[in-house]
């Protein structure tokens, strides 16, 4: 066992399936000789040749494409896009074709591919690098959508990935890419992906978050822990599925419910939480649920990216008026 970052731990999941698996491949812009952008995928092509570890040209919609083709016959690719913002030309592949593969055969075909990028914003990049986009995947029926928050996590959850029958779009929060470390047993367990994560327990507030945000969501619990307000602090790590019946478990206990997200307000996976707590737990509620989200424009660039990005302090007064303001 060692202590690892999350990014470190992402290559340690791809290192382990390719030693396994000799069907998975990966491919993508600079995985090969330069070890991928954050250099998540260093020392594969060293390792398992080039027949398994591609560099692709500059071209997003090839790699979609190709990827779907791999899938359909018998590989299990991973396709890396440097960005998640870079995604867009390959929507087309992704949407009309990787998510649809099993359906449109009747279970003929299916693609088992994971599309792996680094999402969110906290590094100083421009708007393309910074997006938050989960919702726009959760919306199209036939993916997973599963995003870690830690090295266990991001470790089990890309080894599930892998191994799934069907398309998983895998984003990886780059700003806590080195800033968390945890002891990381490579063992070579998966864990569920339709599942969310109890972090810390509470009795006062449920609290749902994913992704970096996880990380400013402990450190207000624990500041509202020293003011009397104990918040249980879920993972939701599975965007899509959603596992609504830990969350609705947790609301029953707590009464309140509070969804901290990175993305955009507007038609974001908050909303969705927070409407099916509506219809399948309104009774259980003692307060009406409430969002910390980001904001409703194109993430700035550095000079006013924390204006957009959620903090520790908005958490804090967001709890206390859940709390202090429907007693």
């Amino acid at each position: 066992m060692s202590e690892i970052t999350l990014v470190e731990a992402v290559n340690l999941a791809l290192h382990h399936e390719m030693e396994h698996d000799n069907n998975v491949v990966v491919l993508g812009e600079d995985v090969g000789d330069n070890g991928g952008v954050f250099r998540a995928t260093v020392g594969l092509k060293e390792k398992y040749g080039l027949r398994r570890v591609i560099d692709t040209p500059l071209a997003e919609a090839l790699i979609g494409g190709v990827t779907v083709g791999m899938a359909t016959q018998g590989l299990r690719p991973i396709a890396e896009f440097q960005f998640q913002g870079f995604v867009f030309p390959a929507m087309e592949h992704l949407m009309c074709h990787a998510a649809r593969m099993r359906n449109r055969t009747r279970g003929r075909l299916t693609c088992p591919a994971v599309f792996r990028a680094p999402f969110g914003g906290g590094i100083h990049a421009p708007e393309h690098h910074s997006e938050s986009i989960e919702a726009l995947f959760a919306h199209i029926p036939g993916f997973k959508v599963v995003i870690p928050s830690s090295p266990q996590r991001a470790y089990g959850l890309l080894l599930a990935s892998i191994r799934s029958n069907d398309p998983v779009m895998f984003f990886e929060p780059k700003r806590i890419y080195r800033t968390v470390k945890s002891d990381v047993v490579d063992n070579g367990q998966a864990l569920p992906l339709d599942t969310c994560f109890t972090l810390r327990k509470g009795r006062d507030l449920t609290l749902v978050t994913w992704g970096a945000c996880v990380v400013e969501a402990l450190q207000a619990t624990a500041a509202l822990s020293k003011q009397g307000i104990e918040v249980e602090v879920i993972d939701l790590a599975s965007i899509k599925p959603i596992d609504m019946a830990t969350i609705l478990k947790s609301v029953e206990k707590t009464g309140r419910l509070l969804v901290v997200h990175e993305a955009s307000k507007t038609c974001g996976v908050g909303a969705e939480i927070i409407t099916r707590t509506a219809e399948e737990a309104m009774c259980l509620l003692k307060a009406p649920p409430k969002r910390v989200t980001g904001m409703d424009t194109v993430m700035p660039y550095y000079r006013n990216e924390d204006y957009f990005l959620v903090t520790e302090q908005d958490i804090v007064n967001a709890a206390r008026e859940l709390v202090e303001g429907w007693k």
